[in-house]
């Protein structure tokens, strides 16, 4: 068990698990977006810093199928950046979240060494709710979109590079239209934030494994932050499943299926939080 999985058993509680809690009609998630953890302040500029902080944040909701409609945002800053630098970071921040019908109602500030942002997500759930590790034997496995882009963009900027300013590093794509349309027909559903081969087993029971019927390069398989929809449906619901992605114009990538049987998941080293 990583360090990661060990911190969040300390916390063990009946609502834990998934990428939020429900608790009556609300969802509650929360996530961190740090310098020097998950970005340097050279990569992106502070509306850039504070845009994927809130895209991130609403990522967790969506893929619950729930409404974001509430956010409590903590700061911590350097004493000594600009005000027009910590302007740029909230209009960021605040932008994206209008931008989804999210207001900011509070939160907390404080200095620190370097930037860190923390965003609790206050969303009003639907009908279905999505919840991990509910997929049966023989259900399908996909991801929408397209997975890769991100750790590419990562390696161009640790060696200098640029990207342009919709680069997938900088700027998520958040697939709500698709989930919330195909909610009702998928078993299983989360989004893809550590990459797909440290994400895919977190989907599943414990006692199920992925039985992959394509190949999947090393980048597909690694690349963290791109925030696609991984999930899950029975074979039956497969044509309005790939209705739905047609209609929301959305490239839908069935990777294989469930199975007790034994992986064949290339391994490679993945991706761990501490």
């Amino acid at each position: 068990m990583d360090k990661e999985q060990s911190i969040i058993n300390l916390f063990s509680h009946r609502l834990n698990g998934d990428d939020g809690a429900i608790l009556g009609e609300f969802c509650f998630s929360k996530d961190l977006f740090i310098e020097g953890v998950h970005f340097k302040k050279e990569w992106l500029s502070s509306y850039e810093i504070g845009a994927k902080a809130a895209l991130i944040n609403l990522s967790d909701a969506f893929v619950m199928g729930a409404q974001p409609c509430y956010a409590l945002c903590a700061l911590s800053l350097p004493k000594t950046m600009p005000m027009n630098e910590i302007n740029a970071l909230c209009a960021g921040l605040k932008e994206v979240c209008a931008s989804y019908g999210v207001k900011i109602i509070g939160g907390d500030t404080t200095k620190g060494d370097k930037i860190s942002i923390s965003l609790s997500i206050i969303a009003k759930t639907k009908r279905p709710i999505l919840y991990r590790k509910r997929a049966k034997n023989g259900d399908f496995i996909a991801f929408s979109g397209e997975l890769g882009n991100s750790l590419k963009g990562l390696k161009i900027l640790q060696n200098g590079g640029f990207l342009a300013k919709n680069a997938r590093f900088k700027k998520p794509v958040l697939r709500s239209n698709f989930i919330f349309l195909s909610a009702r027909y998928l078993s299983s559903c989360m989004d893809i934030s550590d990459g797909l081969l440290n994400d895919l087993p977190k989907l599943l029971k414990k006692h199920q494994r992925a039985r992959l019927n394509k190949i999947l390069s090393k980048f597909e398989l690694l690349s963290g932050e791109e925030y696609e929809a991984l999930f899950t449906f029975s074979p039956k619901n497969k044509p309005k499943i790939q209705n739905i992605a047609k209609k929301c114009r959305l490239k839908l990538n069935i990777i294989g299926q469930v199975t007790n049987a034994r992986s064949n998941i290339p391994k490679f080293r993945a991706f761990s939080h501490f």
